[in-house]
């Protein structure tokens, strides 16, 4: 999703750099591009520095990420795999759980919050387990369910009239 933002604005950059070699000015280029006329001269100032080259090569703002991409594709792989695999009691994964797993396989702490945002990042959504047991025998259930439950069931009291 991030990669395809890029890509749409480097476009939009180098569509305005040919634009400016063109001669046209920045306030065209700016409706022909669709972005403020600022931004243009932004562009402009880095066009004339470098070429085109210099509107293909922004740095990205904000602080890096905590998790490389080899160190996400790792734990997307360790969340597919059982919890019990993982040393936990159960099958369900928790954001405590998977935040432990993190710390153990790189040393790093992340909030619940942020463990929820780099799980849905990696394609991964909340899902509600079913309340049985995994151990659980549909037929004698049903059995169950046919022949003692009713001899079990409370019957109203009979009422005199």
């Amino acid at each position: 999703m991030v990669k395809r933002a890029m890509d749409d604005a480097t476009k939009k950059r180098v569509r305005a750099g040919r634009l400016l070699q063109k001669g046209k000015t920045p306030a065209e280029i700016a409706i022909d591009v669709g972005v403020a006329r600022q931004t243009v001269y932004t562009w402009k100032a880095l066009f004339d520095e470098g070429g085109i080259d210099a509107l293909r090569a922004v740095p990205l703002r904000g602080r890096p990420a905590k998790l490389d991409e080899s160190q996400r594709e790792e734990l997307r792989r360790a969340v597919l795999q059982n919890p019990t695999e993982h040393g936990f009691g159960t099958e369900l994964w928790t954001l405590k759980r998977v935040g432990m797993v993190i710390k153990r396989m790189h040393g790093i702490n992340f909030s619940q919050t942020q463990i929820w945002r780099i799980l849905g990042s990696l394609g991964f959504s909340p899902q509600k387990p079913d309340k049985r047991a995994i151990e659980r025998n549909e037929d004698v259930v049903r059995s169950w369910k046919r022949n003692k439950w009713p001899a079990l069931k409370k019957k109203p009291p009979e009422r005199e009239d």
